[in-house]
């Protein structure tokens, strides 16, 4: 038995391998040492002059945000009166021209966003909840007896005027606390549960006493969340109906066969198909079917599409054309 070949093995060392060997992948993208390498060299956006440059806000204020001139103060005084000039001068006074320079621009920066949004409401669903401070609990608040509520009426008509109107006593009600405690419990209290959100519309309202509202309907209430006077209020156009026959062993099996579109005038827009022995029942099928497929269409100034669309399937061709206001649009089928 030799062994000097094993402990060759053994105490050999490991040379790299001078070639890179490419293997095989399922990924559809080239390889890393496949891809080829630049001609020629990267050139920074900044360099071809694609970058805005940041102004600082001493120049932003030198340019925009200078005082008024003469023939501009004479125009001004063509239209307002002096104290409507003198508000004014006031008002953009008492702006500071740092902050216009720095906050009130269009941002640019990759975390803007991308929607106009003056943040003067909270939106309960995306913006963080706006709680009240920890300060407002008040342990022992409790409701006003009768007779405290009583003594509060009893003062207020004693220091009310010789001529009470309307508006004094709508200004009690607002302002006469019904607690025992803190204020700022009463008037912005401390809760711990998470800001309502905006439900969908009520799936039944308050209907006649004697209508009533079938099981296909208010399945489709229930998967669209449409009331049913929405539902009433939608357009429907039945566009196919014809009979087809289904053979079977045992026999042919006739039905109707229903295509319906639906929308309601905003830009909802749906198509639906619906098949059942009475036409009744498949047309039926096809409106829910027409209501439950509808769809968002952007609508240019509410009233037309915002550019033209052509389509074909199999020999039907079909042509949507934007159009100036007044002028209509004539169907030909």
């Amino acid at each position: 038995m030799n062994i000097t070949q094993p402990a060759r093995c053994l105490f050999a060392k490991v040379s790299p391998s001078s070639r890179q060997t490419l293997r095989r992948t399922f990924h559809k993208s080239t390889s890393f040492y496949a891809r080829p390498s630049p001609k020629h060299k990267s050139i920074k956006a900044s360099d071809l002059g694609l970058v805005k440059k940041d102004e600082s806000p001493k120049e932003i204020t030198a340019e925009y945000l200078r005082s008024y001139s003469e023939s501009e103060k004479a125009a001004l005084a063509q239209r307002y009166t002096p104290a409507q000039r003198a508000a004014i001068e006031v008002g953009e006074a008492a702006v500071d021209p740092q902050d216009l320079a720095e906050q009130a621009a269009m941002r640019e920066d990759p975390m803007r966003l991308n929607y106009l949004d003056d943040f003067s409401s909270i939106h309960p669903v995306v913006d963080k909840p706006v709680r009240a401070p920890e300060e407002n609990y008040d342990p022992n608040l409790r409701f006003k007896t009768e007779d405290e509520l009583a003594e509060d009426l009893t003062n207020w008509v004693q220091d009310m005027p010789e001529q009470p109107d309307r508006l004094d006593f709508m200004k009690f009600m607002d302002n006469t606390r019904v607690t025992v405690g803190k204020e700022e419990a009463e008037t912005n209290p401390r809760s711990y549960l998470a800001p309502e959100i905006p439900k969908l519309a009520m799936l039944k309202r308050r209907t006649g006493d004697d209508e009533e509202i079938d099981a296909p309907t208010r399945r489709l209430m229930r998967q669209t969340g449409f009331s049913a006077q929405e539902l009433k209020r939608f357009r429907v156009k039945s566009l196919v109906v014809h009979r087809v026959v289904n053979q079977t062993r045992l026999g042919k099996i006739q039905s109707v066969y229903h295509m319906a579109i639906a929308g309601n005038g905003k830009g909802l827009l749906g198509v639906g198909e619906g098949k059942s022995a009475e036409p009744e029942e498949a047309k039926i099928q096809a409106k829910n079917a027409a209501i439950r497929n509808m769809q968002p269409v952007p609508l240019y100034e509410g009233r037309t599409i915002f550019g033209d669309v052509k389509g074909k399937v199999s020999a039907t061709i079909v042509e949507l054309m934007t159009r100036p206001p007044g002028m209509y649009l004539p169907f030909f089928g």
